[in-house]
């Protein structure tokens, strides 16, 4: 009989997991709430509540008055609505981390790809993902 080595349960979910979220992100549920479509798109895309967990947007409306280095402060009652909505439909990840492009999902799923004509930075989704407005990121 051959004995197949078994992993503990702790370290196969860490080599298995990683590939997985980073695949469970090719498509997120688009912005669908006028909002965070509103206020959030004014600026830039209206990134997909999904792609960071409830802490991690808790931590972004509560630092709205400088929203990595600009001023995107809003009334109380829109901060509470955008609040709402993005928490409510939050998906998973590190809730220490502010930024979705420095999500392990993200740099896993990033790892081997470098900035070319068509993309300033990262965080210019639509460069590079045509339908990333509406969630979808699959390799263009």
């Amino acid at each position: 009989m051959i004995r197949i080595p078994t992993l503990p349960a702790a370290a196969f979910l860490c080599l298995t997991a990683l590939p997985g979220l980073a695949n469970e992100m090719e498509r997120v549920p688009p912005v669908t709430h006028p909002a965070t479509k509103k206020e959030c798109g004014e600026c830039h895309m209206a990134f997909q509540p999904g792609l960071l967990p409830a802490q991690s947007w808790n931590r972004i409306m509560d630092g709205l008055a400088d929203h990595f280095g600009d001023n995107a402060s809003l009334p109380a009652a829109a901060v509470a609505d955008i609040r709402a909505y993005l928490t409510a439909n939050a998906g998973r990840g590190d809730g220490t981390v502010m930024r979705i492009t420095e999500q392990r999902w993200f740099l896993h799923e990033h790892r081997k790809r470098h900035l070319g004509t068509r993309a300033k930075s990262f965080a210019d989704c639509q460069a590079c993902h045509r339908d990333a407005e509406r969630g979808q990121y699959e390799d263009d």
